[in-house]
């Protein structure tokens, strides 16, 4: 009962502004969804202000006073927008029972330093907010594309169905479709072919280029680690112009002289493009890895009688392959997801999964694209947890943290 005691409690002109305000962002989301954006901003912020103050001045249970919240919440989000209304009613309930609760028994001091000024410690949480806010406005897109993907009609659009939780507005037939339609699957076969490849020959070269700059005589290797990287920096537009130009030249070459396919070529060129892509990846997740390498384990391994190609591959490799890893997966997200210069340097024979994707938008809406989509999330998903566990790995070993 301490901490309901009157001294812990912020005042009513504090925490009732403070959850109006956030009501006012809550009715921002329900009255854009219905038409109506300033009156529910205004309806929102009176609403959330009433509520404050009444459950915090006449229910003497902060227990009751929540729940009450949540149901009434719920009730009215059902009577509004049916199953999803209740869903969205539930969260913004128990949300709002929470954070009045939180402010008014003064519960947003308690695990700060207690010297802090009222100017910190509005900085601290607006800090917090302000990075809530940015990791919404990204991710957001992704969770629109998500629940669209099953969608039983062939719009991009969310349908009535679907709103109301009804399971026969969901389908799988779009995820059928790209499995089964012979136009995907090849691309996907592609995507497939290419980027490994241009994986495998952007982490050769870029781990050596990175072992090459990282050594201290090297001459210019300020600037040729500005040249190494450029691709990166350059708009894709001009390096895929320039790689037009230049890849028309040698595939050329490869079919007079030497004898070979217009579709090999046509591999090969798109191969080499996305290598060039993917080496700056690499170089830099290397060369990060590299700063806490310790000089003195290759000259050990010397002193014994190492070669330099033992010594790399017994000693550097094993301590650096974290980083090694980061950059091929950076580089095959890089090969798998580009689009701009594979429509410059390949042709319709090495047409990639993104491509397709690009071809389905301009010339035929098809809801597919989304299914595709979300695949793509889901692997990138997988891929980031991948180098996140790599990065862990990677301090423990170099003992930045914990084991």
């Amino acid at each position: 009962m301490a901490a309901l005691t009157p001294v812990s409690r912020t005042p009513v002109s504090f925490y009732v502004p403070v959850v109006a305000l956030a009501g006012t962002f809550a009715g921002l989301l329900v009255g854009t969804s219905n038409d109506a954006t300033f009156l529910g901003m205004v309806i929102g912020a009176a609403l959330l202000a009433v509520i404050a103050f009444l459950i915090t001045k006449v229910v003497p249970s902060e227990k009751t006073a929540r729940w009450v919240v949540l149901l009434a919440f719920a009730v009215a989000g059902f009577f509004v927008g049916g199953i999803a209304g209740l869903v969205v009613g539930v969260a913004f309930g128990w949300f709002f029972g929470w954070f009045t609760y939180w402010l008014y028994e003064g519960r947003y001091r308690a695990h700060l330093a207690p010297y802090l000024t009222s100017g910190q410690v509005l900085w601290h949480y607006m800090f917090r907010v302000i990075c809530g806010a940015i990791f919404v406005f990204l991710i957001t897109p992704i969770l629109v594309v998500l629940p669209l993907s099953f969608n039983a009609e062939d719009f991009f659009t969310f349908t009535p169905e679907m709103l109301r939780l009804d399971p026969e507005g969901y389908s799988l037939k779009h995820y059928r479709d790209f499995f089964t339609n012979n136009e995907w699957q090849r691309s996907f076969r592609n995507s497939l072919i290419i980027a490994p490849i241009a994986t495998f020959i952007s982490v050769s070269l870029g781990t050596l280029a990175a072992i090459g700059l990282s050594q201290s005589h090297v001459p210019f290797r300020r600037a040729i680690m500005a040249i190494m990287i450029s691709p990166m920096i350059v708009p894709l537009i001009i390096s895929a112009t320039g790689m037009f130009f230049f890849y028309s030249g040698i595939g050329n070459w490869m079919e007079e002289s030497l004898g070979l396919g217009k579709s090999f070529v046509g591999y090969v060129k798109v191969i080499l493009a996305h290598a060039v892509l993917g080496i700056p990846f690499v170089i830099i997740t290397v060369t990060a890895t590299l700063v806490g390498f310790d000089r003195s384990l290759t000259r050990a391994a010397a002193n014994m009688g190492a070669d330099p190609v033992t010594t790399f591959f017994r000693v550097q490799m094993p301590l650096i392959l974290p980083g090694v890893i980061s950059g091929a997966l950076f580089a095959f997200i890089t090969s798998f997801d580009e689009v701009v210069v594979v429509l410059f340097v390949g042709s319709a024979g090495q047409k990639t999964l993104p491509w397709q994707m690009f071809t389905g938008l301009r010339e035929q809406i098809s809801p597919t694209i989304l299914a595709v989509a979300t695949i793509l999330v889901v692997i990138s998903i997988a891929l980031l947890a991948t180098v996140e566990l790599l990065r862990r790995r990677s301090e423990r070993l170099r003992g930045m943290s914990p084991g």
